[in-house]
Parts: C-alpha cells; structure tokens; sequence
C-alpha cells in the first residue's frame, strides 16, 4: 500500500535538485584578473668610444685668386691664344695686341736720346775747354756759368728720354696679354679683329684660380672661442665640405680641407661669423659658386656613451630612456651632451646597459616586454641609418 505523502516527497525532491542545477549553470562567475601582454620592443646596447664634435653650416665656393683680363692699352686684337675652358699657367701669353704704333714711338724715344747723348757730349767737350780758359781769363766767368747750365740741361733731356723710353716699353709689354695666375679660362667676350679700348668694362674673358681653392661659410658666435683655439692650434682643423644634405653621407664627400680665416668682426644683424677654409682641389670637385654643407670638428669627446637619437625620449622636464631590467622596463632620466643626425652622447647610464630604441610609445615604467631580434649596437644603427 503506498503511502500519502510518497508523491508530495518527490515532487518537492524535484524541485530542489531542479533549482540547484539552476544556480549552478546560473551563478556568476569570479573572474580573474589576466596578465597584461607583453609590448614587443627593439632593444640596443650602450656603447663608449670616442666621438669627434662638428659644427655645421652651409658655405659658398669661392677661387683664393680670380682675375678679369682687360686690356691696357687700346689696339686691335690681333691674336687670341687660349680657348674656353682652357686651363692655362700663370705667365701664359693668352692674346696679344697690334703694337705697331707703340713700337714707333719707342724708336722715336731711343732716337731722342741718342741726340740727346750726342749734343751733351760735345756740350761737354766745349765744357772743359771754358774752364781751362778761364783760368788766364781768355772768357768770361759768364761764358763759364752758361756752358756749365747746358750741360746740366742737355743731363736732364737724357734722363727725360730715358723715362720715355722706359714709358713706351711698359707699353709695349701691355700689347702681350700673359695670365697673371695659374687657372681656367671662362666664357670669352671678345673675338680676334675687335679694338680693345682701355675703357671697356666687359674684358676679354676670366682666368679663375681651381686648386687650391676656399670655402666661405657662417657659424653662430657662440662658437668664436672654440674656433679662435683651432686657428691657434698646431696642427690645422679639419673640414669637410659635402655635396647638399646634413653631411652625414660620405658617398656625399667632395674635398677636405683645413680651417684657414675668422672674419676679423660678428655680424650684429644675424649673430654669426664668417669663417675660411681652404681646400686642396686637384679633380675639381668643387667649384667657384658652388653651395656645400661644411663640417669642422670641433673637439673630441673621449669615452663617450653613445646611443642613436630615437632611443632618448623627451618628458616634460627632462630627458629619460627605457632601460630592460629581466622582462621589464625602467625610466632613468640622462642628461644629453651633445646630438647630431646619427647619435646622442648622454649621461645617467652604463655602458653595455639595454635601451629600447623602438616601441617607446606604448611603454611606461614597470611594463613588461617581449624582445624582438638580438640587442644591437650603437654604431651598427648609425652605419644602417639612411639605407633603403
């Protein structure tokens, strides 16, 4: 016989199991905190070695020695002995002049002299023969006195025809155009056949000193005890002139030269001082006019930290870098020596320390990371920085 209340019991058992099962599919779960990623970074090396200092400017190409040739005296030009582009040697004839009507009149000259000569010699003669007679009175002391004022006379004709002479072979001399430097012919203005008068402004054509040659270009006057200590110093500084750019590229290199001149005053309008190298030129590389970077160097640091200039991030009051310590990074402040285009010299690290040098932007102190590729080296990034 069943009992009453067999049937109530398990419906109530059902029930209870039913919303058990309930709260357990139900139930919210407890979550977990997962760990943050890891940030993938490129990391570099701190390396030490001594770094050369330069300062930089942008100069002009100037010729030590450029000379317009015009002419001296007026005639027509008869021969012209050089052409365009012609590189030529100082003392070189490069054009002559008709000098016919020069030639005339230092023939003219020498045979004024020699009447001149020519009268003073029998002056002199009549001379002496006056002062043997007027030692027993046979003339006149006046006879004497005027003989003696001819002599003297006819002296200083000769010295006038000597000067005449001497004026006619300068000019004469003027009639053969010869290069006064060691240089290039430019463009010519004037062709054989053509007068030359000595008023002409335009001239025959340039000659322009290639080798050696200088470089003219600005620095800040800040720089101005550093350079007067390079002027001063035994051996000459070195400077480099490039063909454009910031003068990292040495394929770039056109010539190397040494600082030679300070301008002798600061400009006040732009704060700068204008300063010369000279170069030596043999292929010439560089040309009058041309613009060029110019780099000097300036000092040399010795065992300097160096580290390329992506590593060193700027806060808001001070420079830091991310250094690895194990799986994660730390902020250490440096302070920044000297930057150029391709590396930083800084204090506050260690050489062979680990700095991120890629992947800054997502780091902040603590953070973990994932190292990507092998630590590289500071002069490895500065030799690859600009390759394609």
């Amino acid at each position: 016989m069943r009992s009453p209340f067999r049937i109530p019991l398990i419906i109530a058992t059902l029930v209870v199991v039913a919303a058990l099962a309930y709260w357990v599919t139900e139930r919210p779960t407890t979550s977990r905190p997962a760990s943050a990623a890891a940030i993938p970074v490129r990391v570099i090396e701190v390396s030490q070695h001594d770094v050369p200092r330069y300062a930089s400017g942008i100069g002009t190409v100037l010729s030590l020695h450029s000379v317009m040739i015009r002419p001296q005296v007026e005639g027509l030009l008869t021969n012209l002995l050089v052409k365009e582009g012609q590189w030529v040697k100082e003392g070189d004839l490069l054009a002559t002049i008709d000098d016919r009507s020069i030639r005339a009149s230092l023939a003219q000259a020498q045979a004024q002299l020699s009447q001149s000569q020519a009268q003073l010699q029998v002056a002199g003669v009549d001379l002496k023969r006056y002062r043997l007679l007027s030692q027993d009175n046979g003339i006149s002391r006046q006879t004497l006195d005027q003989q003696q004022a001819l002599v003297n006379q006819l002296n200083a004709t000769i010295q006038g025809n000597q000067a005449a002479i001497a004026a006619a072979q300068v000019q004469l001399s003027y009639t053969q155009i010869r290069s006064p430097v060691t240089g290039r012919v430019g463009i010519r203005n004037v062709d054989e056949g053509n007068l030359l008068r000595v008023a002409d402004t335009a001239g025959l054509f340039s000659v322009t000193q290639i080798d050696p040659i200088g470089v003219e270009f600005s620095l800040p006057q800040q720089l101005l005890p550093t350079l007067q200590k390079l002027i001063a110093a035994k051996s000459p500084a070195v400077v480099k002139a490039y063909l454009g750019g910031d003068g990292s590229d040495e394929d770039s290199l056109l010539a190397e030269g040494h600082l030679s001149l300070i301008d002798n005053q600061v400009s006040a309008t732009t704060g700068t001082i204008r300063v010369k190298a000279e170069f030596s030129n043999p292929q010439a590389k560089l040309w009058p006019g041309q613009l060029v970077t110019v780099k000097i160097q300036t000092a040399l640091e010795r065992a300097a930290l160096v580290v390329p200039p992506q590593v060193v991030q700027r806060g808001i009051d001070q420079h830091f870098v991310y250094r690895v310590q194990g799986d994660k990074v730390e902020s250490v402040p440096v302070k920044v020596l000297y930057q150029d285009s391709d590396q930083n010299i800084i204090a506050g690290v260690s050489a062979g320390d680990v700095l991120v040098i890629d992947g800054q932007s997502r780091l902040k102190p603590g953070a973990r990371i994932d190292i990507t590729g092998e630590p590289a080296n500071s002069e490895e990034v500065a030799a690859t920085r600009g390759r394609p």
